[in-house]
């Protein structure tokens, strides 16, 4: 079953959902879509909640979604699952004993304020303990950055609820963790019914510079599954030891230590990249994860980029940078192969688009634009 819902649903999905039949939960966001031709196999509130409540796979391509399901489901393995993954503070608690020493501490939005940069362990990220696409997260290493994490929250943390329900962007409860010094990977994976982890998409997440939490770039290529698949495959199997978790899906953000060390970031449950970021694989390598994951399908990441030995395929979000519309077709310019770009209303999503590229292994210099290319220019 897929619960559709705002603020975005993408074409690949939307158009294999009218080809397969899968059934969808009617809400207002699917109706909307049937409206507009899309023929959907909507199914009401009360098969959807049966669905749930009975075991059968989900996934949602929105984190709004979550809230529906635990209203509606009395499915404790599901809602425990949802509230456990969601919750980072919880999370970071349950896994304690594969990282131990790392330091983590839940605070209080009111009791911000009171705390004194100079009693933490910095450098260290401040972030909503429920969260979506990097929004509230800050790196601080000094007095100064976090006054202007400060600063910056008081300024936009009304319009991110505006954008997004609590149970995606939580408003009461934040987590200082400690910096994690390593290099940063995205995952696309499930749990089958016997608890064995698939991964269908590993992403190489990398940034501008320190100080950077955008979503800027993620690449994938041979190298990068070839030498990192297997590591985060055991890891996902060392997790779920604790986590318990049967026929769920989840995007995973994490960093790897120089050491080979793995860290969470973040686990987000009953989707894979959102705002249809998990479509790379199809605009690059031709597979739906969503339809590989529902209808259990035979899969092998490895072989399917081995099949790619000379590209890197790279997706990017391209966050707001101020009032103005997005001179879309000016920045794509600056792209030799660019597989798709999905155009998004600012004022929906906090982003201005996604865009998915394909360039060479031995040659960044377009993937190095992405990293540094000031957005504002392309506001008009």
């Amino acid at each position: 079953m897929v619960i559709l819902d705002e603020p975005f649903a993408s074409a690949p999905l939307l158009d294999w959902l009218c080809a397969s039949g899968h059934p969808v939960l009617g809400n207002g966001f699917a109706r909307a879509e049937a409206e507009a031709g899309r023929s959907l196999n909507l199914i009401s509130e009360e098969e959807a909640a049966r669905r749930a409540d009975a075991g059968e796979r989900i996934y949602t391509c929105t984190e709004n979604a979550l809230s529906w399901l635990l209203e509606h489901s009395s499915n404790e393995n599901l809602t425990g699952a949802i509230r456990l993954f969601k919750d980072k503070g919880f999370m970071r608690e349950k896994l304690a004993a594969l990282n131990e020493g790392f330091f983590f501490r839940r605070v209080q939005r009111s009791e911000l304020e009171r705390i004194a940069p100079e009693d933490l362990p910095l450098p260290v990220v401040l972030k909503p303990n429920v969260g979506f696409c990097s929004m509230g997260v800050y790196v601080i290493g000094s007095a100064q950055d976090w006054d202007e994490a400060l600063a910056d929250i008081k300024a936009n943390e009304a319009t991110w609820h505006e954008m997004y329900p609590e149970s995606v962007i939580g408003s009461e409860e934040y987590l200082l963790e400690g910096y994690i010094v390593g290099t940063e990977y995205a995952l696309d994976a499930y749990y089958d019914e016997e608890g064995a982890p698939h991964i269908l998409n590993l992403w190489q997440h990398d940034f501008a510079d320190r100080s950077d939490t955008s979503d800027r770039l993620y690449c994938s290529s041979q190298q990068i599954i070839a030498e990192h698949l297997d590591s985060f495959q055991a890891w996902l199997a060392a997790v779920n030891e604790v986590v318990g978790a049967k026929g769920f899906c989840v995007h995973v953000e994490t960093r790897k230590t120089a050491d080979g060390t793995i860290i969470p970031i973040e686990f987000n449950p009953l989707r894979f990249a959102g705002l249809g970021g998990t479509d790379m694989a199809y605009h690059g390598c031709g597979y739906r994860t969503y339809e590989t994951y529902l209808e259990d399908i035979p899969f092998s990441l490895e072989a399917v980029y081995k099949a790619h030995p000379t590209d890197v395929y790279s997706m990017s979000l391209l966050g707001d940078a101020g009032a103005g519309a997005f001179d879309h077709d000016g920045f794509q310019e600056h792209f030799s192969d660019v597989l798709h770009f999905d155009r998004f209303d600012v004022e929906k999503t906090g982003s201005y688009g996604f865009l998915f590229l394909r360039t060479p292994v031995d040659d960044d210099a377009e993937r190095q634009f992405i990293l540094h290319a000031n957005l504002a220019d392309y506001l008009t």
